[in-house]
């Protein structure tokens, strides 16, 4: 088990973790220009007149890769100290979790979220909301100086990152294979 190291200095430890954030926010930021084709080739597929569907299944996948790149440039920022870092990463978390919120709010007032199946639920809306959650008691163990803080944010990157891997593809092949009125 990891000892918890409380005056090891922050730019020690995210030193460790430079490469992981440095290649996770290049292909975060890849993903979401190759995100931005797909909802061209497939701009038909949504009117503009349903707003929950929109933030649920396109949105989404942009504001998780948009998280992983601004959570990336925080960790490969200079100069910070554990509190600082922590609450940035922490308010990440709270946004991404208030998005969700907002997102599921929509879906039940569109009557959306009883369309959906179990699979889209999953996908579009559980493990994302648990990824933020996860993301945000990393923020809170980063600020209490726990090592263990760092492992807990690289989880919940890696989920966010195949969330929104997923939810892209899968979007973007419904959109290349619905029949068109």
């Amino acid at each position: 088990m990891q000892q918890v190291d409380l005056m090891q200095p922050l730019a020690e430890v995210l030193g460790q973790w430079h490469e992981f954030y440095a290649l996770l926010g290049a292909a975060s930021a890849t993903l979401v220009g190759l995100l931005f084709v797909a909802a061209s080739v497939g701009s038909g597929a949504f009117s503009s007149g349903r707003t929950a569907p929109l933030r649920i299944f396109l949105s989404s996948s942009v504001i998780h890769f948009s998280s992983i790149v601004i959570v990336c440039l925080v960790v490969l920022a200079p100069g910070q100290n554990w509190v600082s870092f922590g609450a940035m990463i922490a308010g990440c978390g709270i946004f991404g979790v208030a998005y969700y919120c907002l997102t599921w709010r929509d879906s039940v007032r569109d009557g959306l979220s009883q369309a959906i199946d179990m699979e889209d639920r999953i996908w579009y809306g559980i493990l994302p909301l648990i990824g933020y959650l996860f993301e945000t008691v990393s923020g809170i163990m980063l600020i209490s100086r726990m090592n263990v803080g760092c492992i807990a944010l690289a989880l919940s990157m890696g989920m966010l990152l195949v969330v929104g891997i997923h939810n892209a593809w899968d979007i973007t092949v419904w959109s290349l294979t619905r029949t068109r009125k």
